[in-house]
């Protein structure tokens, strides 16, 4: 009985850990001078919600000299293929 349950410890020690669902955000930001708008597609890692995507999409666009206007929406791979024509160069680019 204690090899029985000594391997099935072992067995659950080396199943990897559940994988957190893939995580998406579709956005919208700009530049100024001149003017310009672009709404993008970005995978997000930790919490899949809207402040979260907000927080890390900020400091990623701020890099390439984009402000980010709003987060549209959060959800999973299922909604990759509707959004990326609409993101066009911008799809998971930041």
């Amino acid at each position: 009985m204690k090899h029985v349950f000594a391997f099935l410890l072992l067995a659950l020690l080396c199943v990897p850990a559940t994988a957190q669902a893939a995580c998406y955000a579709d956005y919208k930001a700009k530049q100024d001078a001149p003017l310009r708008l672009h709404y993008g597609v970005a995978e997000i890692s930790g919490a899949c919600n809207v402040n979260a995507a907000a927080q890390q999409l900020d400091s990623r666009l701020a890099r390439a000299g984009w402000t980010l206007l709003n987060v549209v929406s959060v959800f999973d791979e299922n909604g990759l293929a509707e959004r990326k024509e609409s993101a066009g160069p911008h799809f998971l680019r930041y």
